[in-house]
């Protein structure tokens, strides 16, 4: 339940039901799939055909597709670092720009003077219509939500590649990876995550104050709620990677099924007392004032001291949480900035 940094309310949510039916092929209108450098890659014909095998079944690529169409989270993103412009895009609605995606995807896509994709929303059921219009020859959903009975209309349209082991549950070098597989750019993958791991050993260098600091990542956006974000939920999997460490009492808390969370509530909020620092998302700035009323909350250690990094900037919490190429140095550029500010204050 925990997968998600926003809810149609002020809570939590998961992908929304999808369903999609054949249509014609899209009009002139319909931006098409492209390379950065305008040429075919030379591991082309080696790398198809490709079957991937996902947790709801395989897909099978004959060639390397042109008509890309992404669902979930980060999966335009790392189309888009390995040189191919999708022709559609699950609609962003929580942390999205004026063209409902991240700017950070955006920026690309401009920057490469491509044509933005078309976007298609998935609440509360995805828009059948505009998906057809898409004609698609693979949909690439490694990190998303979509169910067995989902994937198998979805693979009627065109082979779709789910997530290898459980919903909201993929790693992002292996997202990263699968995608690399989809497109035919294996290698240009695995430097990508290479690159990536690089640039986190990187900061964590330049800031050496973040080495051995104990912290914790909790969900208090309603009332009433604490829960604790574990490894392997790529919000933690940041910030260890920038040389902090999970608090070992709050780590060892037993995860709800299927999840990287673990649930204690407000009530238990005394289990932080050690945490030297603590992150958090809001939906917004009231949500922010809200939660920091509760007596319970405020008299968190860090949050009384101020070695506390609350964030109600969507985009940058999408940023911190979907780590993928393009998203990565977006969220260090404005959070490492705010992890210093609170480490500073730990004392």
């Amino acid at each position: 339940m925990f997968r998600r940094p926003l809810r149609r309310a002020a809570a939590l949510a998961v992908a929304a039901g999808l369903a999609l039916s054949l249509a014609a092929c899209s009009t002139s209108g319909t931006p098409s799939s492209s390379s950065s450098d305008g040429a075919k890659s030379s591991s082309d014909s080696a790398a198809y055909p490709v079957t991937i095998k996902s947790a709801l079944g395989s897909a099978t690529i004959t060639s390397k597709p042109k008509r890309v169409v992404t669902i979930g989270w980060g999966s335009a993103d790392t189309v888009v670092a390995l040189g191919t412009t999708p022709v559609g895009i699950e609609e962003v609605t929580w942390g999205g720009d004026s063209h409902k995606d991240y700017p950070w995807v955006t920026k690309a896509i401009q920057k490469r003077g491509d044509a933005l994709p078309k976007t298609f929303a998935v609440y509360p059921d995805i828009d059948m219509t505009a998906l057809a219009e898409l004609n698609p020859d693979v949909i690439v959903a490694p990190q998303s939500g979509i169910t067995a009975a989902q994937y198998k209309t979805l693979s009627a349209l065109a082979p779709t590649v789910a997530y290898p082991g459980t919903a909201w549950g993929t790693p992002w070098d292996t997202q990263i990876e699968t995608i690399g597989k989809v497109l035919g750019e294996s290698a240009k993958a695995t430097t990508l995550v290479g690159d990536m791991k690089a640039k986190l050993a990187k900061t964590a260098a330049a800031n050496p104050e973040f080495k051995g600091l104990t912290f914790s990542y909790v969900y208090t956006a309603e009332p009433g709620s604490l829960s604790i974000y574990q490894k392997g939920d790529p919000r933690v999997d940041i910030i260890t990677g920038l040389g902090l460490k999970e608090d070992p009492t709050l780590a060892a808390l037993p995860k709800s099924t299927g999840t990287f969370v673990s649930t204690i509530g407000l009530e238990k909020a005394d289990l932080l007392k050690n945490t030297d620092v603590v992150f958090t998302w809001f939906n917004d700035e009231a949500n922010q004032k809200q939660i920091e009323k509760q007596k319970l909350f405020s008299s968190i250690p860090a949050v009384e001291r101020g070695s506390y990094v609350p964030n109600a900037n969507q985009q940058l919490a999408m940023a911190s949480t979907v780590i993928t190429p393009l998203s990565l140095p977006y969220a260090l550029d404005r959070y490492v900035g705010m992890i210093k500010k609170a480490a500073a204050n730990v004392g």
